[in-house]
């Protein structure tokens, strides 16, 4: 079995939530069916599933409903399964199908009599139709590919090994050269394999590339037939989209070009067929900011965006046969800048951080920057031996009105620190993570004078 953060993530919000539902959000294949039954099994002894897409006619539970009672009285003619208070466990999947769920959940919750757990693909939905989230009642988590760290957990690395490369994070300090080694292999083979759950078991199970390969592209026209799905008159637009983010990210900018899908493209028109995208866990934007200043929101660049998957191996599966084998070989003539750049964006995005990149005619572009423990931090990704040729970090680094003090180069190298640059392993992007407050702040204003 393969273990997800968000196994956890869920036992914490049971715990501490006793009067909230969960909805678990993310991309087709990523796993949230999986969890969300694994947590079930072990604290529930009774588990009632409804799947809106398998059980159509359970979308009339909610239609014309007077009150929780009804809805619950309707339900239990939907199944054997005892309804016990405090014991039964209500699992609604594919709630994309039932846009009435996040109205009647409120209700439900109020009731008392059961714990509620929701899931839903963002594929065909609509924004509103999904975010109007009734606060106090429900919380919303959304899931990831399997990051690299989780791969790692998969691949039986040891807990050892993991704290070792966590405290030469933390410490600026060398790696095992042997480990890095291994863990540099290790991180190829995730290029490839890419982080979609059915793909990373068929790969423990047989170890064979050809057989992952085949359910990538079982889940890309799996993609394909949800884009054709949702808009008859603008599937087209959307699938073109989508099928360009491999060559556009191989372009020398790796920036989206609309003119590459028609000449007169206007970007005010087809913006919700990107938002679409994005929404659905298929694509992850990546905009421009004219400054490596905070806020970075107020110098965002909506038309000046890149585009990348949300899963480093479906990229990989998306270019011509025989890449695979290539990227393990480590063959010097392959183009890894897409690709590891796709992986570093796929990392932090799941990690919660808002992604940037910089472009200027003056100084050049960076590949990333992020707001990072109140600062900013500009992020380089080098595929090559040349990693420590970078003009736009060194000239924003320079540049006194930008104030930057510290930056991050991943790259193939072990750990190394050149004044303000930290040279990173690529494979450890996943231990930069936004700061969570590990206190209270309590903050209360004196207003006696005016009492």
């Amino acid at each position: 079995m393969i273990y997800r953060d968000m196994d956890q993530q869920i036992e914490d919000f049971f715990s501490h939530n006793p009067r909230e539902a969960l909805l678990i959000t993310g991309a087709r294949q990523v796993g949230k069916t999986f969890s969300i039954r694994n947590y079930a099994k072990k604290h529930f002894p009774y588990v009632i599933e409804i799947n809106f897409i398998e059980t159509p006619q359970a979308v009339t539970l909610f239609e014309n409903a007077r009150d929780s009672r009804d809805i619950l009285l309707r339900l239990s003619a939907l199944t054997d399964i005892p309804m016990k208070k405090g014991e039964t466990l209500i699992f609604f999947d594919e709630v994309q199908e039932c846009k009435e769920i996040v109205t009647a959940i409120k209700f439900l919750v109020d009731e008392g009599s059961y714990r509620y757990i929701l899931s839903g693909s963002l594929l065909g939905v609509e924004l509103k139709d999904i975010r109007s989230v009734p606060v106090g009642y429900m919380t919303v988590f959304e899931m990831f590919p399997l990051n690299f760290m989780e791969f790692c957990r998969a691949n039986k690395i040891s807990d050892q090994v993991l704290t070792h490369l966590q405290n030469c994070f933390e410490n600026r300090e060398s790696i095992d050269s042997m480990i890095h080694t291994k863990m540099m292999e290790l991180f190829r083979l995730y290029l490839i394999v890419g982080g979609m759950p059915a793909v990373v078991q068929r790969y423990l199970d047989t170890n064979n590339l050809r057989e992952v390969y085949q359910i990538q592209q079982g889940i890309l026209q799996l993609y394909k037939k949800d884009i054709a799905k949702y808009d008859p008159e603008e599937k087209l637009y959307l699938e073109d989209i989508f099928n360009l983010i491999p060559s556009e990210l191989n372009s020398k900018n790796k920036r989206f070009i609309l003119k590459n899908l028609n000449e007169n493209f206007k970007f005010s028109r087809y913006k919700h067929s990107f938002i679409w995208l994005r929404e659905a866990g298929a694509a992850l934007p990546v905009f421009c900011v004219q400054e490596p200043v905070l806020p970075l929101l107020l110098s965002k660049a909506t038309n000046l965006f890149k585009l990348f998957l949300e899963d480093v191996g479906l990229l990989a599966a998306m270019y011509a046969n025989g890449l695979q084998l290539r990227i393990l070989n480590n063959e010097a003539d392959v183009n890894f800048g897409a690709i590891y750049e796709n992986a570093v964006a796929q990392e932090l995005h799941s990690h919660g951080f808002e992604l940037y990149y910089f472009n200027s005619k003056k100084e050049g572009e960076l590949d990333f920057v992020i707001e990072y423990q109140g600062n900013i931090l500009p992020i380089e990704v080098k595929s090559g031996k040349d990693y420590t040729r970078h003009h736009a970090l060194s000239a924003v680094l320079s540049n006194e009105h930008y104030a930057i003090s510290q930056a991050i180069v991943f790259c193939n190298e072990n750990i190394s620190v050149d004044n303000k640059i930290f040279y990173c392993p690529i494979y450890l992007a996943g231990f930069l993570k936004p700061q969570i407050p590990d206190q209270d702040f309590i903050f209360r204003l004196d207003l006696s004078a005016l009492q």
